[in-house]
């Protein structure tokens, strides 16, 4: 076992091979914590970082739920405990609802949700014997509002805001924080083909709506305007921080979209009070 007083923190990354999980990744190491940085080959983690004491690199398939409990005891064994979990594999489905193939949207749901939860039921018990530690869970800011072309996707994120909530309440009283995390549009990867599917089936009636949609993804990739270095330093900053929030929205982008949902949120509750609070007996 690799000392864990060496350091000040043991992060679990899942995705930590590229994108916003490699950017984390580099940062609590470059901090001076430790990093068990999973991916589905640990080569890929290798050539990225190299080896160093503070990294170990493991091989991960998030939907195999004993590698990640596997994964989660080696993590243990090497360094000791398990102080933080980032919830950061996933991937995006482009196209719209009716245009995606009932195993398009199974896939995305085993990797974005059923995924995260074998990882978390893996890392839990060690931090409830701790009675210390933070979950931190990539959403998006399609977690908070849904949207044409990416509706799939985003009800994958819409699920994992409401487990997050529930993990939140349930964990607070053991010690454990629950944060969940939500970029705007970042400038990695992730509208590429590594991090993106794109439903081959297109229907005419949705050129003016998920069409559009799919033509501004093209458009937009490697320009997006948030900063994962900057992203990357939030993480550190969130993670030494005694009072946790429950969701961070990260980019102006993420924080309008947000604020133009609860305006109209607010505004159709008030049109509509009177009809919803009719119905109580």
């Amino acid at each position: 076992m690799t000392t864990s007083n060496a350091f000040k923190r043991i992060w679990l990354i899942t995705g930590a091979s590229r994108g916003i999980g490699a950017k984390i990744a580099a940062a609590a190491l470059a901090n001076g914590d430790a990093v068990v940085a999973t991916a589905r080959d640990a080569s890929s983690i290798v050539q990225r970082f190299g080896e160093q004491p503070g990294l170990l690199a493991t091989s991960l398939d998030v939907t195999d739920e004993a590698q990640g409990i596997a994964v989660a005891q080696a993590a243990i064994e090497h360094f000791g405990r398990i102080d933080v979990l980032v919830n950061n594999a996933g991937f995006g489905l482009l196209g719209a609802v009716e245009e995606a193939s009932a195993d398009e949207v199974r896939r995305v749901y085993e990797t974005n949700v059923f995924g995260l939860l074998n990882v978390t039921r893996a890392v839990l018990p060690h931090m409830r014997a701790a009675r210390s530690g933070h979950v931190i869970n990539l959403s998006s800011v399609g977690g908070y509002r849904s949207g044409p072309g990416f509706g799939v996707y985003c009800s994958t994120k819409f699920a994992v805001e409401g487990l997050s909530e529930a993990l939140h309440a349930e964990l607070a009283p053991l010690g454990i924080k629950v944060t969940i995390v939500e970029p705007g549009y970042f400038r990695t990867e992730f509208l590429e083909g590594n991090s993106l599917v794109e439903s081959p089936s297109s229907i005419a009636d949705y050129d003016s709506t998920a069409g559009e949609v799919r033509k501004i993804a093209k458009a937009v990739t490697l320009n997006q305007p948030g900063d994962p270095d900057k992203l990357a330093e939030v993480m550190i900053t969130l993670v030494e921080t005694a009072n946790a929030p429950l969701r961070l929205p990260l980019g102006s982008d993420c924080v309008a979209a947000i604020e133009a949902k609860n305006s109209f949120v607010a505004e159709e509750l008030k049109v509509w009070r009177e009809v919803s609070v009719s119905t109580d007996f």
